[in-house]
């Protein structure tokens, strides 16, 4: 064989082995976790039930978690902060500033149907604030966005806040999976 053969031999050889370990390689490479999640469509405000529970008191403040749980048929996908404020005066108007944002490690999730995510939340009680500096008001309960959603819904939760937007009552984590 002269050497411009054995060459292409070698060349054709080398060619027939790449190719067979490329196409063998997508059933050993592991899925990409993020391009499942992109494929996923975004939690909406009606894949998902929201309520309140309370966890504890303590120095001048009330503990708890805002639950969202998906209802649907579906899974979708959710992560970071959502929105929170106090509403009331029988009709929904806001009371007080909405809540601030504790900080957090910020995350996407899948949420399958039936699962839940939580935001622990944190409540200064109002009676903290001199009358004149905080105006109390009776609160009916929150007005709960999803993060990155545009419509709200309602959870019951009577207390009393502040109708001056200088004081803030509330602040909240980004959601996270729950602890068992």
């Amino acid at each position: 064989m002269n050497l411009s053969r054995r060459a292409c031999w070698t060349a054709a050889l080398a060619a027939v082995t790449l190719g067979v370990g490329l196409l063998s390689a997508p059933a050993l490479a592991k899925p990409d976790a993020s391009s499942d999640r992109a494929a996923v469509a975004a939690c909406v405000s009606s894949d998902m039930a929201i309520s309140y529970h309370g966890r504890g008191a303590g120095m001048g403040h009330r503990y708890g978690v805002i639950a969202i749980k998906n209802t649907s048929d579906h899974a979708c996908r959710t992560g970071g902060y959502g929105g929170v404020s106090y509403v009331g005066d029988g009709n929904g108007t806001q009371i007080g500033a909405p809540a601030d944002r504790d900080p957090g490690h910020v995350r996407s999730f899948v949420v399958q149907p039936g699962q839940r995510l939580v935001s622990p939340i944190q409540e200064t009680v109002a009676q903290n604030f001199p009358r004149k500096r905080c105006h109390p008001a009776h609160v009916d309960g929150f007005r709960v966005y999803l993060p990155n959603e545009t419509h709200s819904q309602y959870v019951k939760h009577p207390t009393t806040g502040c109708r001056k937007h200088k004081v803030h009552l509330l602040s909240h984590k980004p959601y996270r999976r729950p602890a068992h």
